[in-house]
């Protein structure tokens, strides 16, 4: 059988830039060498590249993380160039990395999500009014990043103002959010007219971390990981139900994985994820594994389904 030719794609120029670096070795490795001849490309150098070798390439694993790779940017220049890739196009990609749009999108789908707000650049921050409004804890972070990137949990009055501060370093919008107290459980999804939800992770940050922060992600030994997360059967239903609700609410195609909490009875959800870790450690892969997929088979799976939706939608002639 000829091999197919793979742009594995990794870098950027976002915060993120280091994590997806080192997911795209760990992908490149994965790989079936018997299957796939790939082609390397980081975009903070490589784009002009990319675009001469575009006739050659079958189809692309995008492995970036926030702006300028999971926004729908990198997705747009793959279409105009007609290379298939994993993941949701441009329309889900953008919708789910503003994590502002998403919420309303949740909301519409009948999602609980926290109670929020926002505040814009330039506005001054009425501490008094949010703190009213919303209570303490709060957590506050950019409308448009991920891996927790510019991301605080506020407990006193008096802290706020910093951590919108902080927030906006990262982009014009910070989002304030009640924080929920409870399990954290993430689930991923896969497929594209037929979706199939993993078997859920239960995330428990380590002694010295408040909350799943990019360094307790990333840190070796810093987070336990459990899977099949620790709930009842009624209950793993009931989150994967969430998990697939919010990938058909927010446009995504291929995979995705959508972050809750669990209070008492109640699934919260935080956010989506149309490019998730892809080391063979990350969260996505692990939940594969559960499900009985090891790391090169689920990077076959997401080449198979990017090239099923490219066939289904194109609309060359």
């Amino acid at each position: 059988m000829k091999k197919k030719t793979i742009a594995l794609i990794s870098g950027g120029i976002s915060s993120e830039r280091e994590v997806s670096l080192n997911s795209g070795k760990q992908v490149y490795e994965a790989l079936d060498k018997n299957k796939y001849d790939i082609l390397t490309y980081d975009p903070k150098t490589d784009i002009p590249r990319l675009v001469t070798d575009a006739g050659r390439i079958d189809c692309a694993l995008i492995i970036l993380h926030g702006p300028y790779g999971e926004d729908g940017t990198v997705q747009g220049l793959l279409d105009l160039l007609d290379i298939p890739y994993q993941g949701a196009g441009v329309l889900g990609s953008a919708v789910a990395m503003n994590k502002l749009l998403s919420k309303h999108l949740y909301e519409r789908a009948g999602l609980a999500v926290p109670p929020y707000g926002v505040v814009q650049r330039g506005e001054s921050v009425d501490v008094d009014a949010i703190v009213t409004g919303l209570g303490l804890p709060l957590v506050v972070k950019p409308v448009e990043t991920g891996s927790s990137v510019g991301m605080t949990i506020v407990r006193k009055h008096s802290s706020l103002a910093a951590a919108v501060e902080k927030a906006l370093e990262f982009g014009a919008t910070a989002m304030i959010e009640a924080y929920i107290s409870g399990t954290e459980i993430t689930c991923g999804v896969l497929g594209n007219q037929d979706l199939d939800a993993l078997p859920l992770i239960e995330i428990i940050p380590g002694e010295g971390y408040e909350f799943f922060d990019y360094e307790a992600k990333y840190q070796p030994g810093a987070t336990q990981e459990i899977c099949p997360a620790r709930i009842d059967a009624r209950l793993t239903q009931k989150a994967q139900a969430c998990a697939i609700a919010a990938h058909k609410a927010l446009y995504c195609q291929g995979y995705s994985r959508t972050d809750m909490i669990l209070k008492e009875d109640e699934f919260f959800v935080l956010e989506t994820n149309t490019i998730p870790g892809m080391t063979g450690t990350s969260l996505f892969p692990q939940s594969a594994k559960a499900a009985g997929m090891s790391f090169g088979q689920l990077l076959d799976r997401l080449i198979e389904l990017g090239l099923q939706a490219r066939r289904r939608q194109t609309t060359r002639g």
